[in-house]
């Protein structure tokens, strides 16, 4: 018996061809992409017109939709969004991070077992870029950071890494559908350099990618957004709210789930969508002053303000910009007096006159005052339970 049991140890030590078979899944090195492995040109326009990519399938998390996606950025903001409704449907999602492995982990639960794979890669590592794109037919780019680190510039992040993916795509040759998101007033003009990196950007990528698609959201709200519950947390702990230039600018925040909707309606349709710019604003335009008032309504507090003229925010900023690099420290990242988002938020940012938007992927999106500012009800004195919820006060058919 001690014979059997030994030899059985052994033979279940040896590698079996399902073992094998599931190594070779993301292979790391060149099998696809060696050094003398002639480049692909790009393979987007052969698809265009083909039909819907969703093949099969119910529609729910357990179905097959055809989608393996590659989410760059899905740790973020909008990532985890997209993933939720890449997953819903039952896509794959592969999950690039460079962080720690805890950075994924609220994603997995999005999708059926299996369908989540977080896949950890260097941004500054072509073969681990080409190793968590090689199964996919999907490329979608969120990677975006509206301030500089000293181990990243804009330049690097919304620029050149928005270029070099779109590179690679063109080299595999089986992505069927490229986007990139940009921002709402991205400009080689621009007074911010992150609006010039983004613009930067998306003309790289359409230079590889003719047939990529583009979204340019504006000013995102939603329960993890990085204006609103700034504005909350300063208004709270120092009971006012600094206003740069007068808060006249004008601005079209738009709810973040609306623009994962899009960014998923044009993954389903039949190619229309693909060598298009869409520019992706809300209904309803606010001035920062306005948009200020219904956080200040929302989270019952009186408004109290302080104008910040833009020359001394600028001075009031301009400190973290020139020591950044020059202290052998990393300095705290900006909140309000970022200087590049003063410099930003020097214009109005508002959709075009004649661009594409979320009516052309057949989007209604919603109205932010109800449910998609509701999650500032943590701000209250009282606790998110003092009085009635705004919600409670506003017609659901208001909403869209």
């Amino acid at each position: 018996m001690q014979a059997i049991t030994r030899r059985l140890g052994h033979q279940s030590l040896r590698p079996t061809s399902s073992i094998s078979s599931i190594k070779s899944i993301y292979p790391l090195s060149g099998h696809y992409y060696g050094g003398d492995h002639p480049r692909y040109g790009s393979t987007l326009a052969s698809h265009k017109g083909m039909g819907h990519l969703v093949r099969k399938g119910t529609g729910g998390r357990s179905s097959v939709s055809g989608i393996i996606a590659t989410v760059f950025g899905a740790t973020g903001f909008l990532g985890r969004y997209l993933v939720q409704q890449l997953a819903k449907m039952g896509s794959q999602v592969l999950v690039p991070f460079r962080g720690s492995e805890d950075n994924p982990r609220h994603l997995k639960l999005m999708g059926d077992l299996g369908q989540i794979v977080p896949m950890k890669y260097d941004p500054r590592d072509e073969n681990s870029i080409k190793a968590v794109m090689a199964k996919a037919n999907v490329v979608i780019n969120l990677i975006g950071r509206e301030y500089e680190t000293r181990n990243f510039s804009f330049e690097e992040v919304n620029h050149f890494m928005a270029e070099q993916l779109a590179v690679i795509a063109k080299e595999h040759g089986g992505i069927m559908r490229f986007i990139q998101v940009s921002c709402l007033g991205s400009s080689l003009s621009s007074p911010s350099r992150f609006l010039r990196a983004k613009a930067a950007g998306e003309e790289a990528v359409l230079k590889e990618l003719p047939e990529a698609t583009v979204m340019k959201p504006a000013v995102m709200i939603g329960t993890e957004d990085r204006i609103m519950n700034r504005w909350a947390h300063f208004a709270k702990k120092y009971s006012f709210l600094p206003l740069i230039g007068g808060g006249s600018t004008k601005i079209q925040p738009v709810y973040v789930v609306d623009v994962a909707s899009a960014i998923v309606a044009a993954l389903k349709d039949d190619g229309s969508s693909m060598g298009n710019v869409y520019e992706l604003g809300g209904p309803e335009i606010y001035t920062v002053h306005e948009l200020a008032e219904l956080m200040y309504e929302t989270i019952r507090e009186w408004p109290r303000y302080v104008n910040v003229p833009l020359p001394i925010a600028k001075a009031i900023a301009m400190p973290r910009e020139v020591l950044l690099k020059k202290v052998p420290f990393p300095l705290p990242n900006p909140d309000i007096f970022n200087l590049d988002q003063i410099n930003a938020f020097a214009t109005d940012t508002v959709v075009s006159e004649n661009a594409l938007t979320f009516m052309d992927l057949g989007i209604v999106p919603h109205k932010l005052k109800g449910y998609p500012v509701e999650y500032l009800i943590q701000y209250r004195k009282g606790g998110p339970q003092f009085g009635s919820t705004v919600s409670e006060k506003v017609n659901p058919d208001s909403y869209s």
